[in-house]
């Protein structure tokens, strides 16, 4: 009789525990959707857009220099800006949008 009452025990406190850990289940799977998901969309997004970048697009650098690409190399491009033609070069990493529309995004 004892050994009925000890697994009938051991079976309540296994659902106990299964229910305690069911809201943060829930919390981690929520917080997965909201955050972390969204958040990789938007690196892939980027990093297409930063591969697809060509000679005479007009962008944005997270400085907030505007400027036309003059040269592609392989991690670094060079920009040029103002009415004096200003030419700098930064990394692929620094170009937070670019403001040319292509014709195949267009055609998405």
């Amino acid at each position: 009789m004892f050994n009925l009452f000890l697994t009938a025990e051991t079976a309540n406190s296994g659902v106990g525990m299964l229910t305690s850990f069911l809201p943060l289940v829930l919390v981690l799977v929520v917080f997965y959707f909201m955050l972390i998901r969204p958040q990789n969309k938007k690196t892939k997004q980027e990093a297409t857009m930063r591969s697809n970048l060509q000679i005479g697009d007009e962008v944005v650098t997270y400085g907030g220099i505007i400027g036309i690409i003059v040269s592609i190399k392989d991690d670094t491009l060079v920009i040029e800006t103002g009415n004096e033609r200003s030419k700098i070069r930064i990394l692929r990493k620094a170009v937070e949008s670019c403001l040319t529309v292509h014709e195949e995004e267009t055609s998405k």
